[in-house]
């Protein structure tokens, strides 16, 4: 595989032929506009990049907590916000600091593990250094279940391997489940399920789906078991071909609102065999993009929890 120093940073517009360097590569999602030069003053390595990306994000979960923050409850409405250089520029407003410092949770983004990880992603392709948004489920947050997650994969060129890294986590968080100290820039396999992983898991019966959630305390059929790990099987999809997109769009049979037909699960089947092969090759990507139960439309639906109920139709930029 090429070495990561000799790739362009530029926004990807044709076909890449490497399937490792091809994420090092900007999206429309990634790039990050006129941040690229705030982003040179962080050193182009997994430290300082998770260090950085950790102080941008204050999760929407705690909302609860916005008032003693000082986080006005309008705010909420970042979430939403889709691509790298708005989130940029939004957290630039709130603050001067300079790239890395320590921010104050008024001064970062009211977002989610998605931004957390598309701010690693960005600031790492900036640098070159080939890296991708991977959805699935995490057991390192509440014992005995899968919650939904994002993290993201960082290419280590030394040891010709992909990495996990999760900058929603700080250094030396303690999975509550057997008090293991993890790795945040190194994440065992096995604390972290890409979603091709989990739906084989559940599908061959050695993972109970009903354990897969985006949260124990959320009893909505569609947030939980079989509904989401399909959600989250194409959001994941989408994440490969570096179409970063928020966690809450839903499209093709993800959308149709009711249980997948056989042919249908069939095909769901054999695509989360074809993704589950550590880097699939963008064609493949691309193919299964093609089909109609998994093709992107545009303009696509969201349901953003900053507007309950009230699904939106969104552009995507090209």
């Amino acid at each position: 595989m090429a070495r990561a120093e000799a790739v362009h940073r530029s926004v990807d517009t044709d076909a890449d032929t490497d399937a490792v360097t091809a994420y090092a590569r900007h999206s429309p999602f990634s790039d990050p506009g006129p941040a690229g030069a705030w982003i040179d003053d962080i050193p182009p390595d997994r430290t300082a990049l998770h260090r950085a990306a950790s102080q941008l994000v204050f999760h929407y979960g705690h909302r609860d907590r916005f008032a003693g923050h000082g986080i006005a409850a309008g705010r909420l409405h970042e979430i939403d916000t889709r691509y790298a250089a708005d989130m940029f520029r939004l957290i630039r407003g709130l603050s001067d600091a300079p790239a890395g410092a320590e921010r104050t949770p008024a001064q970062r983004m009211v977002g989610c593990c998605r931004d957390y990880t598309l701010f690693l992603v960005a600031m790492a392709r900036h640098h070159g250094i080939p890296a991708r948004s991977r959805v699935g489920f995490a057991t390192y947050f509440f014992p005995g279940w899968w919650i939904d997650h994002v993290v993201a994969e960082i290419w280590d060129a030394s040891a010709q391997r992909w990495r996990l890294v999760d900058a929603n986590l700080d250094p030396g968080h303690v999975d509550p489940s057997d008090g293991a100290t993890l790795d945040v820039l190194d994440l065992p396999r096995e604390r972290f399920l890409a979603t091709p992983v989990a739906w084989r898991r559940c599908r061959s019966g050695t993972a109970d789906p009903e354990r897969f959630v985006v949260s124990p305390d959320l009893t909505e059929p569609f947030l939980r078991g079989w509904p989401y790990l399909l959600h989250n099987l194409l959001t994941d999809l989408a994440a490969l071909d570096r179409r970063e997109l928020l966690l809450w769009d839903v499209w093709g049979v993800g959308a149709q609102g009711a249980a997948p037909s056989a042919e249908q699960l069939a095909r769901l089947d054999a695509l989360a065999a074809d993704l589950d092969t550590g880097t699939p090759d963008a064609a493949t990507i691309r193919t299964w993009l093609g089909h109609e139960d998994f093709r992107i439309p545009n303009p696509i639906t969201s349901w953003s929890p900053a507007t309950p109920g009230v699904p939106g139709e969104v552009t995507l930029r090209s």
